[in-house]
């Protein structure tokens, strides 16, 4: 009778432990997270040498890596539409205020199209991150190499990332475009001649856009060299400018 009772026991232990979700089993989606938060805790505290709108600007961007860092850790370790869906939209809204952010030293109508254009990029990205939880789809995986997306339909700005994934879509991308973005900026804040420089870094299957403006050409190449440098990044578009 007691091994019967201890069998079933047995049993019932293992039928718990099923029932708990994967990720609640694995150490790995807390070490992420957590590593997002002191990163971030890092680069908004090399944002006190800015000062004003810089400075602003400085935090939504930690604010926005952040975001794509705590995204990427849903996509691997809470792989459910519903999570994966509302980790785009933390990084929309975290875009948004980024890219409001950088409107704030603009006046009359460049100010005003600035605005306009964060807003327009901001519902493409919910609208995006709509469709991807209602489809299930991994944010952290890219389109598989042999389908192309139809980018006729789309407004200017997801037309232009949509057109940049089937350039890019025949290329294996052996590390998330969030991780990317996020690694690029880190090495950024870490550099003394790029850390207080206004560099904005965006990627797309690996293909990574650099924008704003810096003080030299000799900072031009090499913000674009260090994120050559990094892991995963098959191209760099350096739009940087010398103000």
């Amino acid at each position: 009778m007691n091994k019967m009772i201890a069998l079933m026991l047995a049993a019932s232990a293992s039928a718990l432990l099923a029932a708990t979700p994967a990720y609640a089993q694995d150490a790995s989606y807390k070490s992420l997270t957590d590593k997002a938060t002191a990163d971030y805790k890092q680069a908004k505290a090399a944002c006190d040498a800015h000062s004003g709108n810089a400075k602003k600007v400085c935090v939504e961007e930690a604010k926005v890596a952040r975001a794509k860092a705590e995204s990427d850790a849903v996509a691997q370790y809470r792989n459910t539409p519903r999570e994966l869906g509302k980790a785009r939209k933390d990084v929309a809204n975290a875009e948004y205020d980024m890219a409001k952010a950088k409107c704030g030293d603009r006046s009359g109508a460049d100010k005003t199209t600035c605005m306009n254009d964060a807003k327009a990029a901001k519902t493409a990205a919910l609208a995006d991150a709509n469709t991807g939880a209602r489809a299930g789809t991994n944010v952290a995986q890219n389109p598989p190499a042999t389908t192309k997306e139809n980018c006729d339909a789309m407004d200017a700005t997801a037309k232009a990332a949509c057109m940049t994934r089937n350039a890019a879509g025949s290329t294996k991308v052996a590390v998330e475009d969030s991780v990317i973005t996020t690694k690029i900026k880190a090495d950024l804040v870490k550099d003394n001649d790029l850390k207080a420089l206004d560099v904005h870094v965006e990627t797309v299957n690996g293909v990574v856009m650099l924008s704003g403006f810096v003080p030299s050409q000799a900072q031009v190449k090499k913000a674009a060299d260090l994120a050559r440098g990094v892991e995963g990044v098959t191209d760099v578009k350096n739009g940087l400018k010398v103000k």
